[in-house]
């Protein structure tokens, strides 16, 4: 049996549980983070259209960030991935793959999906009440697009 639990910063924790509950010991956790490009991208842009009198993006040494805070950023962003990673599988308590990507997350957490025999993700939508408006457009996506069974968990006590 092979899980998926889709990470993601203020819900996590629920979806470790969740697998921590409801996966036989015997199956393969993925631990899966996903960052967006969205917020780097506009650092680059901010950059390059308002600010970019610096060197072209290919013409600094390795390892420069130079004055563009998009690759600033986006190393940030892989950092804070790296420790969530670390602390789920802390958690978790058991044998685990660490897997993150980038790309539009619904559509990399449906992707690796493929061949999963389960997949664990969070409500990131409205929380104070039940209903459509708990799921955020990309947990809806993925809840939709899944190529397998979902298991959907609330990151906190559902509410009345």
């Amino acid at each position: 049996m092979r899980v998926i639990a889709w990470l993601v910063e203020g819900t996590w924790p629920s979806c470790v549980d969740a697998v921590r509950a409801h996966a036989p010991e015997t199956a393969e956790v993925v631990l899966l983070h996903v960052s967006g490009e969205e917020v780097p991208a506009l650092a680059h842009g901010a950059f390059a259209g308002l600010l970019g009198r610096g060197h072209p993006r290919g013409h600094r040494p390795a390892g420069d960030w130079g004055s563009d805070p998009g690759d600033r950023v986006a190393a940030l962003g892989g950092a804070s991935a790296a420790r969530l990673l670390d602390a789920a599988a802390a958690r978790l308590g058991r044998p685990c793959v660490r897997l993150e990507r980038t790309g539009r997350p619904e559509h990399e957490v449906v992707t690796a999906a493929e061949g999963a025999d389960l997949l664990v993700l969070a409500r990131d939508g409205d929380r104070a009440r039940l209903g459509p408006h708990s799921l955020g457009p990309a947990v809806r996506f993925a809840v939709d697009h899944a190529p397998c069974p979902v298991l959907l968990v609330w990151p906190e006590t559902a509410p009345p």
